[in-house]
């Protein structure tokens, strides 16, 4: 496993109680070409401000640490 994968996981982990506190969560998917790809779950999986909590705060988070990632795709 890349160390980017890893450093991916630990940040995902970090910000999986603030969605599961929500009545969310998020699933590591695959690192793959610089994109990280999650599923995102229960409640995250259909709220209205998924772009909004994908894009400002899940990929702004991880590219902060893993400059190399490009976007964070959710697969529904």
């Amino acid at each position: 496993m890349e160390m980017q994968e890893v450093k991916i996981k630990e940040i995902i982990d970090k910000l999986r109680p603030f969605l599961i506190n929500d009545g969310g969560n998020i699933e590591f998917i695959k690192y793959e070409n610089n994109i990280v790809y999650v599923k995102m779950i229960g409640a995250c999986a259909n709220c209205q401000i998924l772009d909004y909590t994908l894009r400002d705060n899940i990929e702004a988070a991880i590219i902060s640490e893993v400059p190399e990632v490009k976007e964070v795709i959710n697969l529904s």
